[in-house]
């Protein structure tokens, strides 16, 4: 088990302990349960990468934005930034939980965030189809003036009312790529790619942020084939991946094999475009780059998963 290295992605909602209640302080509680499961993966010998989402926190930083604008005048935080605000505030709150727990299990390991930029291509077609809706609902006022002063997309919801889109576009490339590479080498636990990495094309004069959300699961498998990982893990909601999730013939599944998953997917029935789809996708890209294994569970259940007695493999053919 020594030496072998694993990207880990959690989802940024799994970082909520209480919906009623997302204070930091909660927030924080819950990135210390969170943290306390990937610690027994490196107690046990793997060395991590972690990876996470940020929806909800990206959405608290938007909305307070907004509300001090509106009370206080204040600059609007662009969405690339506020990525990279999530990527910090997470990024403090895992690694410093994760270094308690370290430290009292007496395992010699340093813990590390680095802000990560992910360049996506500026031709990516969902630039022409926005389709990630993000912040608060707006009337039909102020939505209008938002696309005229600001050219923001958006879209009516459901009577709810009108809410910004933006492109969610593929991850080409992890920016800090080699600083990531060189403090893994070195055994420390690396915590990038946040959020899906903050979203950065290449102009004349360099990189610059893009209004975007770059899905952290799509980041985090560019990582770990990036990296050569040995596992990539995703961490979600549910023990197992099933088949007619939610249905009477509801199937769970211990084990898949790549053109299996690839067939699953292709039928478009078993898993859902916006939670389970992406993560499949994700997994298959792994494999097909020479990845060697997968693994679906949720959180609590990470240590029994890698001992195989639950969670839900997919593996190479």
């Amino acid at each position: 088990m020594e030496n072998k290295i694993a990207v880990v992605a959690i989802g940024g909602n799994s970082l909520i302990k209480d919906k009623n209640n997302v204070s930091v302080e909660s927030q924080y509680e819950a990135a210390r349960e969170t943290t306390s499961h990937i610690a027994d993966m490196i107690e046990s010998g793997w060395t991590v990468a972690i990876g996470h989402g940020n929806g909800p926190q990206v959405g608290f930083i938007l909305r307070r934005s907004e509300i001090a604008h509106k009370v206080e005048g204040m600059h609007e935080v662009p969405l690339d930034v506020c990525g990279s605000d999530s990527q910090g505030a997470i990024g403090y709150s895992l690694q410093q939980n994760l270094q308690n727990i370290l430290r009292t299990r007496g395992i010699q390991k340093s813990v590390a965030t680095v802000i990560t930029q992910v360049r996506v291509d500026s031709e990516d077609q969902a630039f022409k189809n926005p389709s990630k809706p993000i912040g608060t609902f707006m009337d039909e006022e102020e939505a209008k003036e938002r696309v005229k002063n600001l050219g923001w997309d958006v879209v009516e919801d459901s009577g709810r009312g009108y809410r910004r889109v933006v492109a969610s576009p593929l991850p080409k490339e992890v920016v800090e790529l080699a600083s990531v590479k060189q403090l893994i080498a070195a055994g420390h636990i690396v915590i990038t790619v946040g959020g899906g990495g903050i979203p950065v094309v290449m102009g004349e004069n360099g990189l610059k942020g893009v209004a975007a959300v770059i899905d952290k699961d799509y980041a985090s498998s560019l990582l770990a084939r990036e990296i050569n990982a040995d596992l990539f893990l995703i961490s979600t909601a549910v023990e197992k991946v099933a088949l007619n999730f939610g249905k009477p013939d509801e199937k769970w599944l211990d084990r898949m094999t790549l053109s299996e998953v690839k067939a699953y997917l292709a039928e478009g029935t078993h898993f859902a475009k916006g939670s389970m789809a992406p993560k499949m996708q994700a997994i298959i890209w792994f494999l097909e780059a020479g990845g060697k294994q997968a693994l679906i569970t949720n959180p609590e259940n990470i240590g029994r998963a890698l001992k195989g007695e639950t969670g839900t493999w997919i593996v190479q053919d």
